[in-house]
């Protein structure tokens, strides 16, 4: 089946001036599809890390992608096209509390089964 990675954004204002109950529905529906195997997590602290022409790895904290609101978690997750991974989505506590959800499809490359 195809794989989806979604970034959600979203803040702590967002989130809390959306309907408790519209909250719990989205935190109920991530539950649901981390028991289908989806795998979901809350974003940490980033760090950036380069090995430009293999020649000594550079690590620097801080994210590289800048946008108006922080990110708020990551999932991998399995659905049967884009149509429906935007669903799922659609679903998540980001896409309803004020915040936004960025559905990437997931390409494997040649050498992955």
């Amino acid at each position: 089946m195809p794989r989806f990675i979604t970034i959600g954004y979203g803040d702590e204002a967002g989130y809390e001036q959306t309907a408790k109950p519209v909250r719990d529905a989205a935190h109920a529906a991530d539950a649901d599809r981390a028991r289908k195997g989806d795998i979901m997590g809350i974003a940490g602290k980033p760090v950036q890390v380069r090995n430009h022409d293999a020649a000594g790895v550079k690590a620097e904290e801080g994210p590289y992608l800048r946008a108006d609101l922080p990110i708020a978690g990551f999932a991998l997750i399995e659905a049967a096209n884009l149509d429906e991974a935007i669903a799922i989505a659609a679903k998540t506590p980001c896409a309803v509390a004020q915040g936004v959800v960025e559905v990437w499809p997931l390409t494997t490359t040649p050498d992955t089964p």
